[in-house]
């Protein structure tokens, strides 16, 4: 066991004092320490039933003859961090808690872990730990807030973002907006459509690195202390058979994981994590695979913010592994592998049933015949950029129309607001993204008041920052390289014609190879936002979103 180089011998005597502090007994000492990460606070949503989540499992581990220790790891709120410095703030933490992770599980020697994450960075800084670490683990969320409901219609945060656009647009009344504040979102638990903190909790469970139901059981039943107690038996289980998290998230995991993706229409972060937990695991995964992956995979759910179900629904419908038993019925799965179960996919998955063809569609009767997300390529993308396809009306899927271009989100929102962008425009935000920011912003603010301002069918908007799953419409991010680096996306000006082919993959403006390079040669970088402190150091490090925004590591 790891554990023996802290509790056994007579060179371990003062690290058992130190356990003696800590009330740990001898018979304790003697089983195997099972780190239990716990993300819970009191600042997130999401976050906040998460004790009790992980009272659950240290019960779990002790009854399967482990020994819980309790250690945090912190999570930012997106919505709170929405459309301020706090933003630039979010995806920077996904590095910090792989890398604090990493130091508490190795510096006391922990046997195995059970992760207990929620939203967003949280998850994927997580999965990025636990391939970087490679000891038995096992997930478990803190689960999903169910939907709110107002005037009868069961709704969410997207539609509270929304609502500030629309109460600009005057199409709402002050009364309005405030009844969607108290009713939006009605419970503890990660926002309640396929956002980003539920995509990739959903993704965990297709990795393999979830139980049945971490992606989808909601926060506040039952059910998922049940959830947590069996997470702390298993990762028992895992230890015995000594099954790792590298045994599990495989290449072939993560094509599963990228195909289930396109199945459910996550959020396009996903195409930021995927490729960071892969590069954790030793494997290079190229976004350029998504096109290929959703070319023969149908989108069979729209969840909120692309439809009007949320997660609770799909949970009801028989969840992740129903999705995954319908994918299967095409064989477009890798079911051979093993799973934080102790079984394989088809084991887990054969026999789950589709409760709801309204929520999950039957792999005949798809939404769509190709998936959720769509990676674009073009003069202005030439290292690609990503939109969620299932979440644009089908009438933005191709759009002309002449840039406003913007260096910053605020002076974008300003001028959504104030009725400047008009039907046909193409919103540019630049310097956003991830070295930029830096931290690479989401852009729910603009989107949101896109829509709210009755904009969404006919104003697309682009970016090298990223957007919240809950963003809809032609928003379309990551585009690689940034502006901060001298990327195409820098050259554009007002009133460019930008050409969007979303079904062609295309995303170009409509400018000779020769303007593009006159102006590169006259372009000068910017300087940057931020000069001190961990921004500072984190935009001298990171990499493009194409690669994941992972940290080089070196200068």
């Amino acid at each position: 066991m790891k554990s023996d180089a802290v509790t056994k011998g007579m060179q371990q005597a003062p690290h058992r004092s130190l356990f003696n502090a800590l009330g740990l007994t001898k018979e304790e000492l003697d089983r195997p320490l099972v780190g239990i990460v716990s993300s819970y606070n009191e600042i997130v949503p999401g976050h906040m039933n998460i004790d009790k989540i992980a009272d659950a499992v240290k019960l779990g581990v002790a009854m399967a003859g482990g020994t819980p220790i309790m250690f945090p790891a912190i999570a930012v709120c997106d919505g709170i961090a929405m459309g301020h410095t706090g933003m630039k703030y979010s995806l920077v933490t996904r590095d910090l808690i792989a890398d604090s992770t990493e130091c508490m599980a190795m510096a006391h020697q922990f046997d195995a872990l059970v992760m207990i994450p929620n939203c967003d960075k949280n998850v994927p800084g997580l999965l990025m730990a636990a391939a970087r670490l490679n000891i038995p683990t096992v997930f478990v969320s803190g689960g999903p807030m169910l939907a709110g409901k107002v005037k009868g219609c069961k709704t969410s945060l997207s539609s509270m973002f929304e609502a500030v656009g629309s109460y600009a647009a005057g199409t709402m009344t002050l009364e309005d907006v405030e009844e969607f504040e108290n009713k939006a979102c009605p419970t503890c638990g990660s926002c309640s459509g396929m956002y980003t903190a539920n995509s990739m909790n959903c993704l965990t469970e297709a990795l393999g690195m979830g139980l049945q139901g971490n992606g989808t059981i909601p926060a506040v039943y039952s059910e998922r202390i049940k959830l947590a107690k069996h997470a702390g038996m298993k990762v028992m289980e895992l230890l015995e058979k000594n099954i790792r998290p590298r045994d599990i998230m495989t290449k072939e995991a993560f094509e599963n994981a990228l195909t289930v993706d396109m199945a459910l229409g996550c959020s396009t972060n996903s195409m930021l994590h995927l490729p960071a937990i892969a590069h954790e695991a030793g494997i290079d995964l190229d976004i350029d695979m998504a096109n290929e992956i959703s070319a023969k995979t149908p989108n069979l759910c729209h969840l909120a913010p692309a439809g009007h179900t949320y997660i609770e629904e799909l949970n009801e419908a028989g969840g992740v592994y129903a999705v995954m038993n319908e994918l299967n019925k095409k064989g477009l799965l890798h079911t051979d592998l093993i799973t934080a179960t102790g079984k394989t996919v088809g084991e887990n998955i054969a026999n789950v049933e589709n409760k709801n063809p309204e929520v999950i569609r039957p792999i005949d009767n798809p939404y769509s015949e190709v998936g959720g997300i769509a990676v674009l390529r073009g003069n202005i993308a030439p290292d690609t950029c990503v939109v969620k396809r299932s979440a644009v009306v089908p009438e933005m899927l191709k759009h002309e129309g002449p840039a406003r271009v913007f260096d910053c989100e605020e002076d974008a929102i300003e001028a959504i607001k104030s009725g400047k962008i008009v039907s046909g425009d193409v919103v540019v935000i630049r310097y956003e993204g991830p070295k930029g920011g830096p931290g690479m912003r989401e852009m729910l603010n603009p989107t949101s008041a896109i829509a709210g301002m009755g904009l969404g069918s006919s104003v697309a908007l682009i970016t090298d920052g990223r957007f919240s799953g809950a963003s809809r419409g032609a928003s379309i991010g990551h585009v690689s390289p940034e502006a901060a680096v001298g990327g195409p996306i820098a050259l554009i000006e007002e009133g460019d014609i930008i050409k969007i082919d979303i079904n062609n993959n295309s995303i170009n403006v409509d400018l000779t190879d020769e303007e593009l390079a006159a102006r590169k040669a006259k372009w000068q970088p910017k300087e940057p936002n931020v000069k001190t402190g961990y921004l500072n150091r984190y935009a001298q490090l990171v990499t493009s979103a194409n690669k994941g925004a992972v940290l080089k590591s070196s200068l």
